[in-house]
């Protein structure tokens, strides 16, 4: 166990809901009782919870009568579950018609590419009001809604490069990709993606394993973008 000198509770969180691909949804029942289920999820830019809901599913009847859900995330470790960290987020959900919540979904979930044609299912954009964070003894903790959001109303220009960035870094940098994974994060070897990028960050995925990478500083431009990729290049190559 970490001491509690090292405990970063933001960065813990942060990582807990970039690196999820699964949550448990508690929504409320008429009458008021909690309903729990089992949900994939994803992240939109700004670090909101993305998730694709059927309409015919209960929880999504629960929504439609009362917005106000928890999503509980879970880091999935061997051993002791009461070992693991977890956060519990709190807000309200809506549909959301953004392509760009979209497209970030199904890169985390490739499969889900098939049912989210489907009428009956859309996506919904969690906003989140507060968080609670448990990741072992003495490491518990209150976050706002400004320690997991990403600021990105001066990102306008990331933003808009990020659907073509991705595209060019796994089609012509995947060793770049990889080397982030196996030198910056300590992970095996292999086809490696990078299926979202942010002004803080940017999320590799192979298989099921999703892994953040945070950025030595903001990216807002695709410049500097440019540069900070390259620059983690060279550092994983000399690590």
């Amino acid at each position: 166990m970490r001491d509690r000198a090292d405990f970063d509770p933001i960065r813990t969180a942060r990582h807990l809901l970039f690196e999820a691909r699964s949550a448990t949804l508690a929504t409320l029942l008429p009458g008021g009782a909690p309903y729990a289920s089992l949900v994939t999820v994803g992240t939109g830019i700004d670090s909101a919870p993305i998730l694709l809901l059927s309409r015919l599913a209960r929880h999504t009847t629960n929504i439609l009568a009362e917005p106000r859900v928890s999503l509980l995330i879970a880091d999935r470790i061997n051993g002791e579950p009461l070992e693991s960290a977890r956060v519990s987020l709190t807000g309200s959900i809506a549909r959301s018609d953004d392509p760009a919540l979209r497209r970030r979904f199904i890169a985390r979930h490739p499969s889900a590419s098939e049912y989210a044609q489907f009428t009956d299912f859309a996506f919904w954009r969690m906003e989140v009001a507060g968080a609670h964070l448990v990741a072992g003894f003495g490491h518990i903790a209150d976050l706002a809604l400004a320690d997991l959001t990403n600021k990105i109303d001066d990102a306008g220009g990331l933003i808009a490069a990020e659907e073509h960035a991705l595209a060019h870094m796994n089609a012509d940098h995947q060793d770049a990709i990889e080397l982030y994974a196996t030198r910056l994060l300590g992970e095996a070897p292999g086809a490696w993606r990078m299926v979202g990028i942010d002004p803080a960050g940017c999320e590799l995925v192979l298989g099921k394993t999703v892994r953040r990478l945070d950025f030595p500083h903001r990216v807002t431009t695709p410049d500097a973008l440019r540069k900070t990729l390259v620059d983690l290049a060279q550092k994983a190559r000399s690590a």
